[in-house]
């Protein structure tokens, strides 16, 4: 069998340029005799191509010397408790807005830490918009606003974030990142794991203003902190070194593509084709999220029985489609559509969904 679609949420479909470079290096990387896997993260090969990642992502999101990219391990999952462990200090309130399962998981880590709350939910509507800037009303004492950028298993995405003054806006970017260009004043930290948009499974990437980072509280286990990221280049222990690789090819990737502005015209013109088609039978096809909140990278629905959505993702994997399985939280089907998944592959998908309408209405 050929190569498929991929439409899983991650780990994910990945551009077959990078994966071609990555095979022609992978036993000898640069001359080393060595491949990339068993490279020391304190030789020179590796510290070229942590600097050039590093140097990839700020470029693509014309970020100054004032950030730092760091990479971690852990996934988005661990940075929901780093957050707080970091920033959420006695006397303080932390804010999250309810709008994913994943919103759920990081407000949970919070509570283990200090005072969190919910400024905003779309729980009783099924988790199926982000709120409007007006209707996130910060707590006094306000530590920092925690987002969920892109919400992965809802399918949703904010295209407006709150100026939120002088308290620190948090966001998960782990669905969304480099997929368009972001309004950088509006940040203070941003995370996200690479595996569902910019690189593979094992690599955490957290951006961040270095003066938001400065002064953690030094009794901080070392590697839940902050600072001990920033200040050793990622490399106080043995960083994910492969995957940064793999990042970087990325991130060149990305650049080469004509940068944020391109890849916001390419991801906007797949997600429109198969909304679409959601539009066009919308009692066969039923979107979860609201339209003001639909996703560019995530696109969720249901069929009209649990059935019918099994033999839609079964019958799909034949035609070469696999990945579209929903999360486990809401069923369905989703269909993830980063940056790797060409336009092809969207006009692969509709044509499926149009034949098994036909047969199956």
């Amino acid at each position: 069998m050929g190569r498929v679609f991929n439409f899983g949420a991650g780990p994910s479909m990945m551009p077959l340029p990078v994966l071609e470079q990555a095979q022609r290096e992978l036993l000898d990387y640069k001359g080393s005799g060595m491949s990339m896997l068993e490279i020391s993260h304190r030789n020179k090969l590796f510290e070229e191509v942590n600097d050039q990642a590093q140097e990839h992502i700020k470029r693509l999101l014309g970020m100054d010397d004032s950030w730092v990219v760091m990479f971690m391990g852990g996934g988005a999952s661990l940075q929901f408790s780093m957050v707080p462990m970091n920033f959420l200090t006695p006397g303080k309130v932390a804010a999250y807005a309810i709008t994913s399962t994943f919103s759920e998981k990081a407000i949970k880590e919070a509570h283990k830490v200090g005072d969190a709350v919910e400024i905003y939910s779309s729980k009783a509507t099924g988790l199926d918009r982000v709120p409007r800037p007006e209707e996130l009303v910060l707590p006094d004492n306000c530590a920092y606003l925690h987002l969920t950028g892109n919400c992965t298993a809802e399918g949703l995405e904010y295209f407006e974030y709150p100026d939120t003054g002088d308290v620190p806006l948090i966001v998960d970017m782990s669905s969304d990142i480099l997929s368009r260009p972001i309004d950088l004043e509006r940040f203070s930290l941003i995370y996200n794991g690479a595996q569902k948009n910019i690189g593979p499974a094992g690599v955490t990437v957290v951006m961040a203003r270095k003066d938001f980072l400065k002064g953690r509280d030094p009794q901080l286990p070392t590697m839940l902190n902050y600072e001990t990221y920033a200040d050793h280049d990622s490399t106080y222990n043995t960083p994910p070194v492969f995957g940064i690789y793999l990042v970087d090819l990325m991130s060149q990737w990305l650049l080469d593509q004509g940068g944020l502005e391109k890849v916001e015209q390419n991801n906007i013109a797949k997600a429109r084709k198969v909304y679409d088609l959601l539009d066009t039978y919308p009692d066969f096809y039923r979107g979860h999220a609201r339209k003001d909140s639909r996703s560019l990278m995530n696109v969720t629905f249901n069929l009209p029985t649990g059935d019918l959505e099994k033999k839609f993702v079964e019958e799909a994997g034949v035609h070469g489609l696999v990945g579209l399985k929903g999360h486990r939280s809401l069923g369905g089907i989703r269909a993830s559509i980063y940056n790797a998944m060409p336009a092809e592959g969207v006009q692969a998908l509709v044509d499926y969904m149009e034949e098994f309408y036909r047969k199956n209405r």
